[in-house]
């Protein structure tokens, strides 16, 4: 259990329908073999000491008895197993029968969760053998053990204060008010679900679209635990559907009659901080509620669950392509709201031959198609200098005659050349001032040729450059509408490449390929035998580590030390550890220096879950202290 992971498990025991000797070797078996695995918490599904289709066979005295015994031998036989294990069975309390979940660890039960909700229809019968759940809590005697009894029950974790477990069964899910939604908002963050859910055709859908989205609605972990193998096939089929979901994602999976474990880790320091920004999500109110202590040894096993080394890019090729024709249509759609409330008369976009530029353009077009204009209207412009190649000046013009719209050519060399001579800037010196005189004499060029036409200057810049302030302030920091602004550097290739393979022109997609192949570069300073010298992630860094570290530490907000973790879990076999601290550094650096240029932004559309919009979702003081991130990066070893 390290940054807030706690290795979860949902797993189905074979079993044999009220054998409650056998069933329980099959449980410590099952337990073991979760322990080995590293898990810390362990469902087992509905009733599965003695099986969920006993039927009346539930009333009788001796199997009551033998699944009492049973759970005796399963405590003793795990005692010394690491890991808090949910499992159940028909308990009987004040007269009545309940469909139960124990709560154990340590050769104990801490705890007992009945049933709230018990379906009585189709296939199903349980009020005939079974009482719903009390109103209030009470306590369960096991052998000579008084234990806490109720659906009011939060078991939280002394050497995890992020991990507070709760228990549902079954058909709680199902129901309009779940028991989980209370346990919820009194403080639980991980729900363990008990199933006995029979397999019908479409049913495994149904069931993963219920535990995915109460993950989501909860701000939860979700372990859902089904009854499989063993079960009686008199009149319905057990799959041993298990699932594992945190906040609306499916982390792990047992497909359905597959047997096996679903086993994953989730991020309960990550739920419990989504929590505290979420002003939809209450205040915790366990008032009503029993709080059950018990402690995890703080264990260090390797992450199961995948950590993408690309978080903004789906790793499915068809998710991806979605993704990427939703953010075009997003973009275009912002930008052609913008240019009819301005009554703008074109677009102006300056066109370097890059990808951000590429994008912009692309946006562009596909507004002006929305809006039923003429691609003409739209002016392109490239402004070569010292620093302009052949290739990516030739890839601008074949750019725009395969897209249709005009192209303009402003050479910018004598008014570059004129600002240093009036600022005394001596052109041999290739320092920040030679090159940022390049760029703002580039957007000044934009923003007098849009006033002349009557249009707007539509900003190329993307989220990555904003993170790391890789914009000259008052250059290509300014625009009039900024499309790209929450689109990640590692997302733009990807939307790039969707409309070369989309696209039926052979010309726009020759061209959009090698843009694609072209190194990422301001060019800002001469080229070198013709080709690109200055190139961006030599000097800044990769941005597939920046945007990886802009999504952990804004997104998520984790501290320096796990992003550092997940980075080597995401890269590990790519990069060094050496190389992602000295990243990591420099990224913190950056990040807090450059918040200034992030805090007059010009407009542009939110198209994900980040955006560095001071009007949206980050508001942060331009003069804000780095101290505490940096000397957490600053400790950290390779």
């Amino acid at each position: 259990m390290q940054y807030g992971f706690v290795k979860t498990a949902a797993l189905t025991p074979s079993i044999r329908v009220a054998d409650c000797a056998y069933n329980a070797r099959q449980i410590i078996e099952v337990l073991r073999g979760a322990a080995a695995a590293g898990a810390e918490i362990a469902c087992l599904p509905e009733l599965c000491i003695t099986g969920y289709t006993c039927g009346d066979l539930f009333f009788q005295p001796v199997l009551q008895q033998g699944a009492r015994d049973a759970l005796a031998d399963v405590l003793r036989d795990t005692a010394g197993l690491p890991l808090l294990f949910v499992l159940g069975l028909p308990l009987t309390h004040g007269g009545k029968l309940y469909n139960c979940a124990a709560v154990c660890q340590n050769g104990r039960v801490l705890g007992v969760v009945p049933k709230t909700h018990l379906p009585n229809y189709n296939e199903f019968y349980e009020k005939r053998q079974f009482t719903p759940a009390p109103a209030e809590n009470g306590v369960i005697d096991l052998s000579g053990a008084q234990v806490p009894f109720g659906t009011n029950l939060l078991f939280q974790c002394g050497t995890q204060p992020a991990l507070t477990l709760a228990v549902e069964i079954c058909e709680d899910l199902w129901a309009p008010l779940p028991p989980s939604t209370r346990h919820a908002m009194a403080g639980a963050t991980l729900i363990c679900n008990l199933s006995a859910s029979d397999e019908t055709i479409g049913k495994a859908e149904y069931r993963r679209a219920l535990v995915t989205g109460q993950s989501a609605r909860l701000l939860c972990g979700y372990v859902y635990a089904d009854a499989g193998e063993g079960e009686s096939t008199t009149d319905m089929v057990f799959a041993g559907h298990n699932m594992v979901a945190e906040n609306g994602a499916l982390l792990a999976e047992t497909a359905p009659f597959c047997g096996g474990m679903a086993l994953t880790d989730i991020d309960v320091e990550r739920l419990a901080g989504e929590r505290l920004k979420n002003t939809s999500f209450p205040a915790e109110d366990n008032a009503n509620y029993e709080v059950i202590p018990f402690v995890l040894p703080q264990n260090v096993s390797p992450l199961t669950r995948i950590v993408s080394s690309a978080p903004f890019v789906p790793a499915d090729a068809e998710q991806r392509a979605r993704r990427c024709d939703a953010i075009l249509a997003m973009q275009a759609s912002g930008l052609k709201k913008r240019l009819e409330h301005t009554h703008a008369k074109t677009a102006v976009v300056g066109i370097s031959g890059g990808l951000d530029s590429c994008l912009a353009l692309l946006v562009t077009v596909r507004a002006f198609s929305l809006l039923e204009r003429p691609l003409s209207d739209i002016v392109a412009v490239t402004m070569p200098c010292f620093g302009t190649t052949e290739r990516t000046r030739t890839n601008a013009q074949r750019l725009c005659e395969a897209l249709g719209v005009t192209l303009q050519h402003v050479d910018i060399t004598q008014t570059v050349r004129s600002n240093f001579a009036d600022i005394g800037q001596d052109e041999t010196r290739h320092d920040v001032t030679y090159e940022n005189t390049q760029a703002r004499v580039r957007t000044l060029v934009l923003m007098n040729l849009a006033n002349r036409l009557g249009g707007l200057v539509i900003g190329t810049g993307d989220l990555s450059e904003l993170a790391l302030g890789w914009a000259t302030y008052n250059g290509d920091h300014m625009s009039m509408y900024g499309v790209n602004a929450s689109v990640p550097k590692t997302l733009i290739r990807h939307i790039v490449a969707s409309v070369a393979d989309e696209t039926e022109s052979s010309a726009l997609r020759q061209v959009l390929r090698d843009i694609l192949d072209t190194p990422v570069s301001p060019e800002l300073l001469p080229a070198e035998n013709g080709k690109i010298s200055q190139q961006t992630e030599e000097i800044v860094g990769p941005y597939t580590l920046h945007d990886f570290f802009l999504y952990y530490a804004v997104r998520w907000g984790f501290s320096p030390a796990k992003v550092y973790y997940l980075a080597r879990q995401a890269f590990a076999g790519e990069y060094t550890n050496a190389v992602l601290l000295k990243w990591l550094r420099n990224f913190y650096r950056r990040f807090f220096s450059q918040q200034f240029k992030r805090s007059c932004l010009p407009d542009g559309p939110k198209v994900g879950s980040v955006t560095l919009s001071p009007r949206g979702d980050w508001r942060m003081p331009s003069d804000a202290s780095a101290a505490l991130w940096v000397a957490q990066a600053d400790a950290l070893e390779e």
